[in-house]
């Protein structure tokens, strides 16, 4: 088991905890956690662009020349691809980029992440994250302390003294521990967790 050191709010380390192996040390599979995070991205894509296509453009039905005679090239409609105002030629129409991803590949993604956080000592244990009053300024302050700039705190229950506290910072993010993803956490360089949220997340996903 891996052992990590626990801090408390003032960025003093104040114990150490031992990690489940079965979430927090298992073989890093690379493919699995780029498949997943493509899957996120993917599936957030509105996919509603749309363009013309010749068929589609109004007009053009007429012949605008004949065929032979004139010196100018042959044309059947104004609204060929070449022409100003005419169709697109390949035009993009509405489409849904989502795909599926197995519960147990998705899973194997997000343990995958948590364990290459442990193993890149990107991954910070607080005793308990409270606050008495919603106040970013005391949120940045222990953010500080523990030497974090782009991150993201998961906690185990919805205290909204911490959320909305954090909720102002650009380059924080807050999570629940049953909801976290795999995105969140590659995108974060340091995942904070408290140490509810540790065994929050070892019940559900070991």
């Amino acid at each position: 088991m891996a052992s990590v050191s626990v801090y408390n709010m003032e960025g003093k380390e104040v114990g150490t905890i031992e990690l489940n192996d079965a979430v927090f040390g298992v073989k890093v599979n690379e493919h699995l956690v780029h498949m997943a995070v493509v899957q996120q991205l993917a599936n957030k894509r509105q996919g509603t662009q749309k363009a013309k296509t010749r068929g589609e453009v109004s007009g053009g039905g007429r012949k605008p020349w004949r065929q032979k005679g004139t010196g100018h090239a042959r044309q059947g409609s104004t609204r060929s691809p070449q022409w100003t105002g005419g169709g697109v030629v390949f035009a993009p129409v509405p489409r849904d980029y989502s795909f599926k991803m197995n519960k147990k590949e998705k899973r194997a993604a997000l343990k995958s992440a948590l364990t290459s956080k442990v193993q890149g000592n990107n991954l910070i244990v607080l005793d308990e994250l409270k606050l008495d009053e919603i106040k970013t300024k005391k949120f940045v302050a222990v953010m500080n302390n523990l030497k974090v700039e782009k991150g993201l705190v998961v906690i185990a229950e919805n205290d909204q003294n911490v959320v909305m506290s954090a909720r102002n910072l650009a380059d924080i993010n807050t999570a629940l521990a049953n909801m976290i993803n795999t995105y969140d956490i590659m995108k974060a360089k340091t995942v904070v967790l408290t140490k509810d949220a540790v065994a929050k997340i070892e019940e559900v996903f070991a």
